[in-house]
């Protein structure tokens, strides 16, 4: 039997605000607090309640029939906690169903498995810890930000302990392949991987709307028909997508919310089913090993990283970032760490991109690449001087961290002393 493996990414970037050269030193507040409002008021009302309230009442209406699956980074969800906590309790509502499930992917929604596999394990852990607070689900399958995926990552995400993980289709991995089975790593078979089929995806998420599409107007009943007609052996139908597709990329007045609700009904006179990706990777067998020697994600045409990392300034940015990765997580402050989390947010990366094609891209406050660069290269200056005003850089990571594990040792004894006191005064009171 066919199953439909429908998933939406829910992720909120936390807009920088204008940092000048002359802030650096002076004022560490990076953070747009109106326009982060403003833009997650928005999207919680034209997009996230309208879709999640259908999704609900979809579930509520086919009961364990209708299945979806979703990630929310845990910036987008510290957002949602601020801004918007309706869109959170009412996941936490469809959660109760047992018909949801809830993936890991890495908190700030960066790059860090690009540059440092432990920093990536924090942040993903970290994640996990979040849902589970929230949802109460400890997540068996991964998704990384932007699909992104290589052999090496899929080792590091099977040493992990993950199942499964999510990636893209991209017919340039594929070749004469199908994205409609089930694959394994080829570095670790135990890592299955569930492929997103790009035009059936895309067909919802960039295409719905377009009268210029000689797909339009798409009907359900068109697109499971689909569905059905590929060959019966390809059993597996990944459609993943942003949440915001359904209310922002494709309007509210485009009837996109009537086409996903005419879905289930579609489906069950074709005999096709939906299942979550970790009811997936349990049910289907692996087909064989898929090969991805370089990094692939669902950014752009190009379906790799170029996007985020294709020209001088990106990469500059990037590895400047990361040269002080150790030395944050050694400090463990929190007030740095937040910091941490909201700048490695792969977005912050992506306004600088230089090419041609930059699907589903806002810029925001930048005019141009370069202005992105700036204000982040401003940002992060300032970020990079707090870190070596609480640990000079003539101290290297090691000495550094054998410095703060003598203190936390110390800091331990003293409350161990503390207590031994505190029970001797109680002693000699009686």
């Amino acid at each position: 039997m066919k199953n439909i493996c429908l998933y939406f990414e829910i992720h909120q970037i936390t807009h920088l605000r204008r940092y000048r050269f002359f802030d650096i030193g002076t004022d560490h507040y990076y953070y747009d607090d109106f326009e982060n409002e403003r833009s997650v008021s928005d999207i919680a009302m034209r997009s996230y309640m309208p879709a999640l309230n259908v999704l609900h009442e979809m579930i509520k209406k086919h009961g364990k029939y209708f299945r979806v699956a979703f990630s929310i980074s845990g910036v987008g969800m510290e957002q949602l906690e601020m801004y918007a906590p309706e869109v959170l309790e009412k996941l936490q509502a469809m959660n109760e169903s047992g018909c949801v499930e809830f993936l890991a992917e890495p908190y700030s929604h960066g790059l860090s498995s690009l540059v440092d596999g432990s920093l990536f394990e924090h942040e993903v852990h970290k994640q996990m810890q979040k849902i589970f607070e929230y949802f109460g689900q400890k997540p068996k399958v991964l998704r990384n930000s932007s699909l992104i995926y290589s052999d090496e990552i899929g080792l590091q995400v099977a040493n992990m302990g993950f199942k499964g993980m999510l990636t893209e289709g991209a017919k340039h991995v594929l070749g004469w392949k199908s994205p409609h089975y089930l694959y394994h790593c080829s570095m670790a078979p135990s890592l299955k991987l569930l492929l997103r089929d790009i035009v059936l995806s895309d067909d919802i998420s960039l295409r719905f709307s377009n009268p210029q599409w000689e797909g339009y107007p798409l009907f359900a009943d068109k697109y499971v028909e689909r569905i059905a007609n590929i060959p019966k052996e390809e059993n597996v139908i990944n459609i993943f997508m942003n949440l915001s597709a359904l209310g922002i990329s494709q309007p509210l007045s485009s009837n996109i919310l009537d086409f996903i609700i005419a879905l289930p009904d579609c489906a069950k006179q074709k005999d096709i089913a939906f299942a979550t990706p970790s009811e997936i990777v349990k049910q289907e067998k692996s087909v064989g090993a898929l090969n991805v020697p370089d990094t692939l994600s669902w950014l752009d045409e190009e379906r790799d990283v170029s996007s985020c990392l294709g020209n001088d300034m990106q990469r500059e940015a990037f590895n400047k970032l990361y040269s002080v990765a150790e030395r944050v997580r050694i400090a463990d402050d929190s007030r740095l760490n937040q910091d941490w989390d909201y700048l490695q947010d792969s977005n912050n990366f992506r306004f600088m991109t230089t090419k041609p094609s930059h699907v589903g891209l806002n810029r925001g406050i930048y005019d141009s690449p370069f202005d992105a660069f700036t204000n982040y290269m401003n940002i992060l200056g300032d970020f990079i001087w707090r870190v070596n005003s609480i640990y000079p850089s003539d101290i290297d990571n090691e000495e550094l961290n054998s410095l703060l594990t003598t203190i936390r040792n110390q800091a331990k004894e003293i409350a161990k002393k503390d207590k031994e006191i505190a029970k001797l005064k109680k002693k000699a009171a009686k």
